[in-house]
């Protein structure tokens, strides 16, 4: 227990002092946040706050895991994942904020980027962890081996969780309360199935986001930015799969589930039939323009995480 609490201390601690000190340094450096102009009319306000907050909340979790967690293959494949992402995070919003390129990094730099994480997890997790190609079927309470396909789950898992979160993160607060949340119930998940090691590790990541809501809940003084999101997606995608809970990461994460499938559907719509479905996606801007104000759908969207993970917990 005093490696949790000394996790738990050492990420939220590290991420509530630098922050008065780095956030200055961000707005001395013009790291502001480029609000898109399709976006909310509401959030051009925003723009100018800075970006890149990510950096605290991933140094916070790296120093509190070496700390507090023993030293394991299990734990530094976990870090490499979460920062393999945060090196693709940072290099995309470095794009954006000092070389001035909205877009930041191409879809195929970061694609590629994520193809090589997920590779090196396949071969270390296979050869060095023991991971399996069966997948756990939580309502079924059976494991399926689907062969070679479970590469390519396992690839879906990784790409698909790191931006979905990405996705998550258009509201102040969103993605770091509802990763908290998240985090904090993959904690249990890893005690139960008995990996400990990662267990320290998710607490780190839900005190550090936890610690990160004193400057991004609403109204944010500083984002996380995709340095900050594609990281921890790359973490919740690392406990899932180290944990060899695939599919009960979709309904831990499900508010992140349901923010990339908004955007699939309204481009899938937008593009077949010329109609959209939401009134804009990602889903969370659906309901800001349906009048909810920002507090409420952040609100909601930590509600619904939160039962989701109740629901999880209990097909354990």
């Amino acid at each position: 227990m005093d490696s949790f609490i000394l996790a738990a201390a050492i990420a939220a601690g590290f991420v509530l002092l630098t922050g008065p000190f780095f956030i200055p340094e961000l707005h001395k450096l013009k790291f502001g946040q480029s609000i898109r102009e399709e976006g909310p009319a509401s959030h051009q306000a925003k723009s100018g706050t800075p970006t890149m907050g990510g950096i605290m909340i991933i140094l916070g979790i790296t120093i509190a895991t070496l700390v507090a967690a023993p030293f394991s293959t299990e734990i530094l494949l976990a870090l490499f994942i979460m920062l393999g992402h945060f090196v693709l995070g940072f290099l995309d919003d470095y794009i954006k904020v000092v070389k001035k390129r909205n877009l930041g990094l191409k879809a195929k730099q970061k694609m590629l980027g994520q193809i090589i994480i997920a590779v090196v997890t396949m071969v270390i997790g296979t050869r060095m962890l023991g991971i399996d190609t069966t997948v756990w079927v939580p309502v079924l309470d059976s494991h399926i081996n689907i062969g070679a396909g479970y590469y390519a789950l396992l690839l879906f898992v990784m790409v698909g969780t790191s931006n979905a979160v990405n996705l998550t993160d258009g509201l102040d607060g969103l993605a770091s309360g509802t990763v908290a949340i998240a985090a904090s119930s993959y904690a249990v998940v890893c005690l139960l199935l008995g990996h400990n090691d990662l267990a320290i590790f998710a607490t780190a990541v839900a005190a550090a986001c936890v610690g990160f809501l004193r400057f991004n809940a609403h109204p944010a003084k500083v984002f996380m930015g995709d340095t900050g999101s594609l990281a921890l997606g790359g973490a919740m995608a690392a406990l899932g799969i180290l944990t060899h809970t695939e599919i009960l990461l979709a309904l831990i994460g499900i508010v992140f589930v349901c923010e990339a499938l908004s955007v699939i559907i309204q481009v899938a719509s937008f593009k077949s039939t010329g109609k959209r479905v939401f009134r804009m996606s990602p889903i969370h801007h659906h309901f800001e323009l349906g009048g909810w104000s920002e507090w409420k759908v952040v609100f909601v969207f930590w509600t619904v995480g939160l039962l989701a993970s109740v629901a999880a917990l209990k097909l354990l």
